[in-house]
């Protein structure tokens, strides 16, 4: 019997980097695991990946900012397998624009990617979620949401909102069983951070900043998803658990 054996995982931006990791893990641990991205072929891959690994998992094409294709992944997810036990919003997308010179179009990008589709998908899955009597929803912000990021700020204000809005939402549906918490991620080696993780002066200057000296795996924030998506995490809603190798120590 694995950690996530019957239950039904929905997992955004699972094409690649975290959201792949994500969806390999719930899925090696039992979970079916409704995997979407707006890269449907980057989706199909992992999903392709789970089932000849002895997994099950269905691929969706979704924008996540888009109110209609939430409403279609969950009813499809409730039509196919009955439920959803675990809503992982995962998808986003990062900036590294200072505040003066961020565009409208670059700050309503990164708000309705980051902040906006973690509402709507909440919005959606709850409902049936208090249907099921019970359910963790897991999103995922960064370390800029527990602290100021320089040069950043769009991406800062997006992901403090998704800290935010999830204790908000835990207060809202604990008394439904309900547990919503926050990962924030930090230095963390995906396809997202390569240009940064892999130039010799960005690398040093991530290392002076953490505890641990070492870049993180998307493999690592994988396990901390995992961990708030069993029930070995029931009694625990409302956190942010920073998975950054010790930035937020110092």
């Amino acid at each position: 019997m694995g950690r996530l054996t019957n239950k039904v995982t929905i997992v955004t931006g699972a094409g690649s980097g975290m959201g792949r990791e994500e969806a390999l893990l719930l899925a090696t641990e039992g979970a079916t695991v409704v995997a979407t991205d707006i890269n449907e072929a980057a989706v199909q891959a992992v999903v392709k990946e789970i089932r000849e690994n002895g997994g099950k998992a269905a691929a969706y094409a979704h924008n996540v900012t888009l109110e209609e294709d939430w409403r279609h992944v969950v009813e499809d997810a409730i039509k196919s397998f009955g439920k959803v036990d675990v809503l992982v919003n995962n998808a986003g997308v990062s900036l590294a624009v200072g505040l003066l010179d961020t565009t409208m179009e670059q700050w309503n990008k990164v708000i309705s990617i980051n902040l906006t589709s973690t509402f709507l998908g909440m919005k959606y899955v709850v409902p049936h979620m208090i249907e099921n009597n019970g359910g963790s929803i897991i999103n995922i912000s960064s370390i800029a949401g527990l602290t100021g990021s320089s040069g950043a700020g769009a991406y800062t204000a997006s992901k403090g909102g998704v800290r935010m809005l999830s204790k908000a939402a835990a207060v809202d549906f604990g008394k439904h069983n309900i547990r919503v918490n926050s990962v924030h991620p930090g230095f963390i080696e995906t396809p997202m951070s390569s240009d940064f993780v892999h130039n010799e002066q960005m690398l040093k200057w991530f290392l002076s900043q953490t505890a641990l000296p070492r870049v993180g795996q998307a493999s690592e924030v994988a396990q901390a998803v995992l961990f708030l998506a069993s029930d070995e995490s029931a009694y625990i809603t409302g956190i942010e658990l920073p998975v950054d190798g010790g930035v937020t120590a110092k």
